[in-house]
């Protein structure tokens, strides 16, 4: 268990600069190389044939890849994919086989550029209340979630230009409904669009630059959706990422798409992978090259990629345990694909949440919180919704007429003159030197903030030195703030 410390993350340059140079630094040459050891890659987690035949050929595997049209000698990366040598792979040794280092390198690249798009969503100065509110949903997260939290960047804004999909994915963490249409690029949507585009650059700053265009849909059901991406780039001055499990439903939409990356190269897109065909289609229409932009998402059930217990796998997994053709084990950390710490719009029913991730529940089975939710027609009404949102919800100090409590994952431990806060990964140290617990009374949770305070100033503790204690604990995501369950009801959400 780590301790838990403070950290003020700076963001050293743009994520979009960050992403072009790792392209830009490269000649051509060596911008194929990693295309092609890219799509050996893809091949050796993806296709069970090709791998078998690399097995069977250890000492020519030129000739399976060769068949494949991967452009790439596997001895110059033997940690790759050899078992003798993956112990090798991040050691100096590595550097006898030199596409293994290119290929370490150019990960250690995309982390970096993950890290930078958290970094991004910065809204000190544009948007300080839902800045604060933002960072503490991270540090919440970086402890309810474990390891699978690394990978989540919290975008401050998501849109949804569908409602519903076509798609059906069995393992959908989302739970995706049925599709029942498209926000089409009308002159009266396009209006609509550009306006709350803008309200949104207007209100978040730079950091609206972290949003995407796609959730509980997927990109490609929308046949102007490329259209719509073009005008957020215009007013953001970013591309936003595209995650389609349908690359080949409109071919001609999917390369407009990966002609705008190739024209503005902002950050990678995703494909989801089905099944091994789909795999092997996709390696036949794209070459390695136009594929270089395009993280391939392997979530075939012959992949053995994990899902995240959420959505329609955790339905799944838990009717096969009701039904006794499976056991329920503990799960992991990867209990939710959400990542947005902030608005969720859907554009067909003019719709804006509030959200943030949390591990999937019966409560938040989609494995995020809905805080609050409303309804606009205008940009204008979008900007007052999103505005009182922020009013009422991202509170700079505990409300002072709510129940105070520790967050309900923690554990609450008494000590002389502090108490312990664990969780499954931190564990807190609080100083509490009031003659009444501060501790004790959160733990209880049995009074609001402002009750609290009364008890611990008529016990002779100074009534600034308990809310700035007050303020530390909410600043850091300590205390609960899910505490309302009309939304969770409303939506047919509560805890069955």
């Amino acid at each position: 268990m780590r301790k838990w410390k403070w950290e003020v993350n700076l963001v050293a340059h743009s994520a979009k600069e960050h992403y072009r140079q790792i392209f830009n630094r490269r000649t051509p040459g060596e911008v194929r190389t990693l295309a092609n050891i890219k799509r050996f890659m893809e091949c050796l987690s993806g296709d069970a044939a090709f791998k078998s035949a690399l097995s069977e050929n250890v000492d020519n595997p030129r000739s399976v890849t060769a068949r494949y049209g991967i452009e790439v000698d596997p001895m110059e990366m033997l940690p790759l994919w050899h078992s003798s040598y993956r112990k090798f792979y991040r050691t100096p040794e590595c550097k006898s086989w030199p596409l293994a280092v290119t290929w370490r390198e150019y990960m250690d690249e995309m982390v970096r550029h993950r890290d930078i798009l958290r970094d991004q969503g910065n809204m000190s100065v544009a948007s300080p209340r839902f800045h604060a509110w933002r960072e503490r949903q991270m540090r919440r997260c970086d402890d309810v979630l474990g390891s699978s939290a690394k990978s989540i960047t919290h975008p401050v804004i998501a849109f949804e230009l569908s409602e519903g999909c076509t798609g059906g994915c069995w393992f959908c963490g989302l739970s995706a409904g049925r599709f029942k249409g498209f926000f089409e690029y009308s002159k009266g949507h396009a209006h609509l669009w550009r306006g709350v585009v803008g309200v949104a650059r207007e209100m978040f700053g730079s950091a609206a630059s972290t949003g995407f265009c796609y959730c509980a849909t997927d990109p490609m059901d929308n046949p102007d959706y490329d259209r719509f991406l073009f005008d957020y780039y215009q007013i953001t001055g970013t591309l936003p990422q595209t995650t389609t499990a349908m690359p080949l439903k409109d071919l001609a939409l999917t390369k407009r798409v990966l002609e705008l990356f190739k024209r503005y190269r902002c950050v990678t897109n995703r494909f989801s992978v089905l099944s091994t065909a789909q795999l092997n289609q996709i390696h036949a229409i794209f070459s390695p090259e136009e594929l270089m932009g395009v993280e391939l998402v392997l979530q075939g059930k012959e992949m053995r990629s994990s899902k995240a217990f959420a959505g329609r796998a955790r339905k799944e997994k838990l009717s096969a345990v009701k039904n006794g053709d499976a056991t329920m084990e503990s799960e992991s950390d990867h209990s939710t694909i959400a990542c947005v710490s902030g608005f969720l719009v859907n554009m067909p029913r003019r719709r804006v949440q509030l959200v943030t991730p949390v591990p999937a529940s019966g409560r938040w089975p989609l494995g995020y919180r809905i805080v609050d939710e409303r309804f606009f027609g205008t940009s204008d009404e979008f900007r007052d919704e999103v505005q009182s949102m922020i009013d009422d919800h991202m509170h700079e100090s505990p409300p002072p007429n709510r129940p105070i409590r520790f967050r309900g994952d923690l554990q609450y431990e008494p000590k002389r003159h502090h108490f312990l806060l664990r969780s499954c990964h931190i564990e807190y140290q609080v100083p509490d030197n009031a003659a009444s617990s501060v501790g004790d009374l959160i733990a209880g949770g049995r009074c609001t903030a402002s009750e609290l305070v009364a008890q611990i100033v008529t016990d002779g503790a100074s009534a600034i030195a308990v809310a700035d204690e007050l303020d530390q604990l909410h600043l850091r995501g300590l205390l609960e703030e899910d505490l309302d369950e009309r939304l969770a009801w409303r939506s047919g959400e509560g805890t069955t």
